[in-house]
C-alpha cells in the first residue's frame, strides 16, 4: 500500500504523520508533499528520512492508493481530482469537498459505513464538529437530539504554523 501525505510540512501535516508513527499501519510506502517553498526539506518518520517533495500535478502518476490532504482548500480543490484520476483515494481534510453532496462527509466513530459511498473522494468535518458528533452520537441515538445550539470560539492552531508563531512572537 502506497499513501501520500500532501502538507506534510505544516502544522496539520505534521500532526498526521506523529498519528502515522503512532498507529504503524500496514503501509509499504510513503511520500510526502508540500509547496515549493517546503519542497526539499527532510522529515524524519519511522526511523528514516524523506525528502519533502513539491505537489505538482504529476505527483500522482506513481500511483498511491491514498492520499491525506492537509493543506487548504484550494491545493485539495486543484489536486484532489487529479489524485483521484490516477486511481487514488483523498482523504481530505479542507473545506473544499464538504458541501458536496456527491462527497462523504466521514467522522470514523458517527458514520464510519459511509466511508464506503466515496467516489475517490472522503471529506470530514471541521475540528471542532468532529469532537461534538461524537460527543453527540449516543444521545442522539438513545434520546433523538431536536436540535443543538452550538459556538466555537477557534484556536490560534486554525490558522496553521504561521498563526502560532505569530501568537508566540507576541508574548
Amino acid at each position: 500500500m502506497k499513501l501520500a501525505v500532501v502538507g506534510a510540512t505544516g502544522l496539520v501535516g505534521k500532526t498526521i504523520l506523529k498519528v502515522l508513527e503512532e498507529k504503524k499501519l500496514p503501509i509499504d510506502e510513503y511520500a510526502f508533499f508540500a509547496s515549493s517553498k517546503s519542497a526539499g526539506k527532510k522529515i524524519m518518520f519511522l526511523g528514516k528520512e524523506y525528502i519533502v517533495n513539491e505537489l505538482t500535478a504529476s505527483s500522482f502518476d506513481v500511483g498511491f492508493d491514498y492520499a491525506i490532504f492537509s493543506a487548504g482548500g484550494a491545493v485539495s480543490s486543484k489536486f484532489a481530482p487529479i489524485a483521484v484520476s490516477k486511481g487514488c483515494t483523498v482523504i481530505d481534510n479542507s473545506s473544499a469537498f464538504r458541501m458536496d453532496s456527491s462527497v462523504p462527509l466521514v467522522v470514523p466513530e458517527v458514520n464510519p459505513e459511509e466511508i464506503k459511498n466515496n467516489h475517490g473522494i472522503i471529506a470530514n468535518p471541521n475540528c471542532s464538529t468532529i469532537q461534538a458528533v461524537v460527543a453527540l452520537k449516543p444521545l442522539d441515538d438513545n434520546y433523538k437530539i431536536k436540535r443543538i445550539v452550538y459556538s466555537t470560539y477557534q484556536a490560534v492552531s486554525g490558522a496553521g504554523y504561521k498563526g502560532v508563531m505569530d501568537l508566540l512572537s507576541r508574548n
